[in-house]
């Protein structure tokens, strides 16, 4: 074959590689958006169902203490679950693969579906608790685990756009639960169970058609040792038969892996030829959770009331910010491979950065200068815009990037536990440091976005176009490793990185 032609061939999204995308987003991503928004507008008929259920059963009502404790667990038990999924990531990877362990996640999102669905006819708020736990379980699992596989599947040219895709589900996800949660549709008295509920169709589709599409062709051949059905996978997630260039470049890989084994997460920490990569990892998963995009939504509603907006008409406005995101995050999907992952990260956290400084001063003096309010309705828009371009996508698509076959699981772990840690910690803190600092709370997000940018542009490079060797290659060089690592445990007997075309 030509070589041009099979380097014109690798950038073709097949019919098959956009379907497993898509399902693979839209069963497991889009789940993770929409349980993140869909507990917030019924939240006061939910409240009232607690106290109702406790009345039936005690004949008295919770204590406001009671209740408060109650539904800050219902709250709080999704990114705990979260937590749990990211630690279940390295074994169900290894040992199911990573389409399997999407399929086994999908258990984690229908029983709950049904359990919640159920729970007012039960008079149980139980059930919702237990079940947040189990849908934060499977967020967990999905946002580690969808970013892996897909960027397993993908060609190099195309790995960075199909990697922003979960992304752009889970935001589509949150769009979905602040529509289906208008007062005008499912978040009323009756509908509020069903508004829950519906995590459970996307879990049910995907049941039903991922089986049908290929397994990770790097997990066929590297951990389970098939090559024959590694060329399958490949040749159906290409659109041709000639793949003999991409399984060798896959066999390189694991022949210069082969001595390390599997990479525990103990050993990833102790292992000096992946010390910036891991140190990268958390940086990057702790910035993006720690710069203060759930309190931006948080402090939203407030916001907007304060700029006149009509109480009634603010969820319809969070449905308007809801979009913005969707949009973002759709044209950061296309533009991830024509400006690079870095230049995304860096105006990303800079635009957060400024939004956080502006709103800051525009929330202290709101009540001395009229216009004050819109301009923070705009640096509002301008932070989740800023989030969805580099902060929010990124760095779990550089996770597949940095990391080769025998660490990647590992890697996924540590990422995974740092953002949903460090999501708990925003939910558990932010409402005291609001009570404490008032508008000046951004302040503490505004310096925690700087300092995310000052490390990306100091250490972070750029992967876009590059093979995984390639990328390992650059790192060795900031890890001041040779490329033939002493003790094996990095690359090693690697041609030199092809010039780009």
């Amino acid at each position: 074959m030509d070589p041009q032609a099979a380097t014109k061939k690798e950038g073709k999204l097949t019919l098959v590689l956009a379907l497993a995308t898509l399902i693979a987003a839209f069963g497991s991503s889009f789940q993770y958006g929409y349980n993140v928004a869909a507990i917030n507008s019924p939240s006061e008929l939910m409240r009232e169902f607690y106290n109702d259920t406790y009345y039936d059963r005690t004949s008295d009502y919770l204590s406001d203490f009671s209740l408060t404790l109650l539904w800050s667990v219902s709250v709080s038990m999704f990114p705990f679950g979260g937590l749990i999924g990211s630690l279940m990531v390295g074994i169900l990877v290894n040992k199911l693969g990573r389409k399997g362990t999407l399929l086994l996640n999908n258990v984690f999102s229908i029983v709950p579906a049904i359990l919640m669905g159920s729970s007012a006819v039960a008079k149980s708020f139980e059930m919702i608790i237990l079940s947040r736990l189990l849908v934060g379980i499977c967020a967990g699992l999905s946002s580690n685990v969808v970013p892996m596989y897909l960027g397993e599947l993908a060609p190099k040219n195309l790995r960075g756009a199909l990697g922003v895709v979960p992304q752009l589900f889970i935001t589509v996800g949150i769009l979905v639960a602040q529509i289906f949660g208008l007062r005008s549709l499912l978040a009323t008295e009756g509908g509020w169970p069903i508004l829950l509920g519906v995590t459970g169709i996307p879990a049910a589709l995907q049941l039903l058609l991922l089986p049908f599409f290929p397994e990770s062709p790097r997990y066929l051949l590297v951990q389970k040792k098939d090559p024959a059905a590694a060329k399958n996978a490949l040749r159906r997630l290409r659109g041709w038969d000639d793949v003999d260039a991409e399984i060798e470049e896959i066999q390189q890989e694991d022949e210069a892996e082969r001595a390390a084994g599997f990479i525990s997460v103990v050993r990833l920490f102790r292992m000096r030829a992946l010390r910036w990569q891991v140190i990268s990892v958390i940086v990057l998963m702790a910035g993006q959770q720690l710069s203060g995009v759930n309190a931006i939504y948080y402090y939203a509603d407030q916001i907007y009331l304060s700029a006149g907006v009509n109480t009634n008409d603010v969820q319809y406005v969070t449905v308007g910010t809801g979009t913005v995101n969707v949009v973002i995050t759709f044209v950061a999907v296309f533009v991830v491979e024509l400006l690079g992952r870095r230049v995304l990260l860096l105006l990303g956290f800079s635009i957060c950065f400024t939004a956080c400084c502006v709103l800051t001063a525009a929330l202290a003096l709101q009540d001395t200068i009229s216009w004050m309010p819109y301009l923070s309705i705009t640096c509002v828009i301008a932070y989740v815009i800023g989030h969805a371009l580099g902060p929010s996508p990124i760095p779990a698509l550089l996770i597949t990037e940095v990391f080769l076959q025998s660490s990647r699981s590992s890697a996924f772990m540590v990422g995974g536990s740092v953002h949903w840690l460090s999501n708990f910690t925003v939910g558990l803190i932010f409402p005291f440091i609001q009570v404490g600092l008032g508008a000046y709370s951004f302040i503490i997000f505004a310096l925690i976005c700087l300092l995310t940018t000052i490390y990306t542009f100091l250490v972070v490079p750029e992967t876009k176009a590059k093979t995984f060797i390639e990328i390992n290659q650059i790192f060795a060089k900031m890890n001041k490793v040779s490329e033939v690592h002493p003790d094996k445990e990095e690359l090693q007997d690697f041609p030199p990185p092809t010039l780009e075309q």
